[in-house]
């Protein structure tokens, strides 16, 4: 019969690895993750269209065709460095608004 000191899992060095590597991965999940800096969709008169229209289709693409109608160089143009302007909605989410 193993006497109770036998009976125990031993933890290798492999086992460490393992365990190491877990909070390593953890450790990232954690540091990506935080708080969206990415502003809202605001909920005003200029953007009243976009959430019609989001509310009536449920659909983000039909939604961003009327973006560029006034996010463009000449009416108001894009932050220098912004992403392709034909994907709005994938950054910017819309605000719930108030019922």
């Amino acid at each position: 019969m193993k006497t109770r000191e036998e009976q125990r899992m031993k933890i290798g060095p492999k086992d460490w690895l393992f365990i190491a590597l877990i909070g390593v991965v953890l450790a990232f999940v954690l540091l990506i993750s935080g708080e969206e800096t990415t502003k809202k969709v605001p909920f005003d008169a200029s953007h009243r269209s976009a959430y019609e229209t989001f509310r009536k289709t449920g659909s983000k693409s039909e939604t961003e065709k009327g973006c560029e109608s006034c996010h463009n160089e000449t009416v108001q143009p894009l932050p220098q460095g912004h992403p392709p302007k034909n994907r709005c909605l994938f950054c910017h989410k819309m605000k719930q608004p108030a019922s």
